[in-house]
């Protein structure tokens, strides 16, 4: 399952594996058709279809649709490379990823790399000398390299426009979106509760690799921590970064006990239960959608760029992505074996963490901004109509509040500007004065 899951991600975020598939496929599907054998005498209803010139004509043809396509190709890969290089410096770093697992980029360069496969291994059928095989070479395979090429002027069409698109703020932030609301929809935590704190006579087991913890599967650490009688507390939260050599999880037997459980018999579960790779993915971890907007919001706020609409609207898709957390189950994950006192542990932030991460960061560069402070209060009001029956978290906004317009308080000059944000945390403080919506 760790090999399957981890191969699947990797493909997906690489640009050749489609177009290898898709070249291999160019070789089978020429290979079968260059097997009709269609003169420009035969009956066949496909006849119309076949390509009506010479050896030579057909040879030309080849050569000029590979030549050209493989100059399309550098032309993609150029244009590609600037919009990756413009918004990687205007948006964020960490929003390279986004346009590489972009599949439509994936599909255009496939139908690249098909053309000039499928019109170069053509070569092969017709012959490369002059006057060679006139009258038999695959007439209905030299007209699918112009079908391809037809295919290839409409993708460069498409990519086109599709680059112009994908560029902008309003479709990079709602990618972004998009991707981190099906984590947030999915498995984040069961327990609200604090982390448990380790004994003193738990045992560490230690990393082999240093990187990213991009996955964890308690349930197939659930059997092996079962067996030993053991509770297993894993160090890192998803997404954040382990050392190898350092503890990646405590183990300890219920009870001051000399005989300490052997960490070797858990490594190997261990290892392949937490997937450990060089970045961060989306797949279980959605704090990193939240810190790619927060990059966004941030960077938008610098003085080299100097754009606080475009942090706004970053605001505006974490206020979509605030009010999904605000209403799911979210901390550790816990899973227990009740037969033989088996327990897993695998920490996870709070809905307060999540809130103090991305309204700290966006407050300290930008509380001098009226526009961003009143779209942070929109933010913290959408999540207080949400969480109105849940204390804690109540708490945790009514925290973001005060601080912001403490903030707000102190950065903004003009009495006219602090109103209207000193207007927004009044109606903040009535939300949650509100308390829980009746039954009614």
């Amino acid at each position: 399952m760790f090999n399957r899951e981890a191969l699947r991600e990797y493909m997906s975020g690489s640009l050749w594996f489609l177009p290898s598939l898709s070249a291999l496929a160019a070789l089978i599907v020429g290979w079968l058709v260059s097997q009709i054998n269609m003169g420009p005498e035969s009956e066949s209803a496909w006849a119309s279809l076949a390509f009506q010139g010479t050896a030579d004509d057909a040879r030309a043809l080849l050569t000029a649709v590979a030549g050209t396509v493989v100059t399309v190709i550098a032309l993609v890969l150029g244009l590609t490379v600037v919009a990756l290089q413009l918004s990687s410096t205007q948006f964020s770093p960490r929003l390279l990823r986004n346009f590489i697992r972009d599949r439509p980029n994936q599909v255009v360069l496939s139908v690249f790399v098909a053309t000039f496969v499928y019109s170069s291994a053509g070569l092969f059928t017709v012959g490369v000398a002059s006057g060679e095989r006139v009258q038999t070479y695959p007439r209905l395979a030299v007209s699918g390299s112009l079908a391809l090429l037809f295919a290839t002027l409409a993708a460069v069409v498409f990519f086109a426009d599709h680059l112009a698109h994908s560029i902008q703020i309003d479709a990079i932030t709602k990618r972004v979106e998009r991707s981190t609301l099906v984590v947030a929809r999915s498995r984040l935590g069961t327990c609200e509760e604090p982390t448990p704190v380790r004994p003193g006579w738990a045992v560490p087991v230690p990393a082999t690799l240093s990187g990213y913890v991009q996955t964890v599967h308690p349930e197939q650490l659930l059997p092996a921590a079962g067996r030993e009688g053991v509770t297993v507390l894993l160090v890192p939260r998803v997404g954040e970064f382990v050392v190898a050599g350092t503890a990646l999880a405590w183990v300890w037997a219920p009870g001051e006990s000399d005989a300490r459980p052997d960490p070797q018999r858990l490594a190997g579960v261990l290892e392949h239960a937490v997937r450990i790779g060089f970045e961060r993915t989306f797949e279980q971890d959605v704090a990193f959608g939240i810190r790619q907007l927060v990059d966004v919001a941030c960077k938008a706020l610098s003085p080299a760029v100097n754009d606080p609409y475009t942090a706004v609207q970053a605001i505006d898709h974490l206020s979509v992505i605030f009010c999904t957390l605000a209403g799911r189950p979210l901390g550790d994950y816990v899973a227990q074996d009740p037969g033989n006192g088996g327990l897993v542990i695998i920490p996870a932030r709070r809905f307060g963490d999540y809130l103090a991460t991305m309204c700290g960061l966006i407050r300290r560069y930008g509380s001098r901004e009226p526009t961003l402070c009143l779209a942070l209060f929109r933010l913290l009001s959408r999540c207080a109509e949400t969480v109105r029956s849940d204390p804690t978290r109540r708490a945790a906004i009514d925290e973001q509040g005060s601080i912001l317009l403490d903030a707000a308080t102190r950065g903004i000059d003009q009495p006219e500007d602090l109103a209207a944000v000193t207007r927004a945390a009044g109606t903040l403080h009535r939300t949650l004065a509100a308390g829980p919506p009746s039954a009614e």
